[in-house]
């Protein structure tokens, strides 16, 4: 059956299923209304764990009741702080770290992601990312800032070490309305 290419969540989606098994270790970097924070539960399975971050009270709350209902809160960590935080939460190794930028859908759209906290976040992050481990981000370009933290997150990504780092960068070319672009780093094995 043919079908048209992924949008940019639906696709980091993808790239978090072909990498992650049962059991891993992931952290959700922008819980937002929780949807990406329960995919990632169902992923990883009752002997996994997510740690989740928001600075948006709203955001924990809604992604709690969202995990609640879907019986998927014991194996997430929901924690109401920046992402640029993770490393004082977080003291081991994980699988997968996945950033969904912008705002929050349905709050209020003035608290954005801002490019040095989110760049700040995806250094420490790719410190806490195993070898063999994806680190995936979301960038709305939309918005306000939303170019701005695009062209950083750009800038630090095209001069990660090839021999460490496989980037990757997913765009649709002929969309006028700017969809979501996703930017992927795998850390090498060898």
């Amino acid at each position: 059956m043919q079908q048209d290419f992924k949008q940019g969540v639906d696709f980091s989606h993808q790239l978090l299923s072909e990498q992650i098994a049962k059991g891993a270790k992931l952290i959700d970097a922008t819980v937002g209304n929780g949807y990406d924070t329960k995919f990632m539960a169902e992923l990883v399975g009752r002997s996994g764990t997510i740690w989740g971050f928001d600075v948006q009270e709203e955001a924990i709350k809604r992604a709690k009741e969202r995990l609640e209902k879907a019986s998927l809160k014991e194996q997430v960590k929901l924690i109401n702080d920046g992402h640029q935080n993770m490393s004082n939460y977080i003291n081991q190794s994980v699988d997968g770290i996945l950033f969904n930028l912008g705002y929050l859908p349905g709050g209020n759209k003035k608290v954005i992601t801002q490019a040095e906290t989110t760049l700040q976040a995806v250094k420490e992050g790719l410190d806490l990312l195993k070898a063999g481990g994806v680190l995936v981000l979301v960038i709305y370009l939309g918005h306000e800032g939303g170019r701005e933290e695009r062209q950083v997150l750009f800038d630090y990504a095209i001069e990660l070490d090839e021999k460490a780092y496989n980037v990757l960068h997913y765009k649709f070319i002929n969309q006028k309305k700017e969809p979501p672009q996703v930017l992927a780093i795998k850390k090498r094995t060898n």
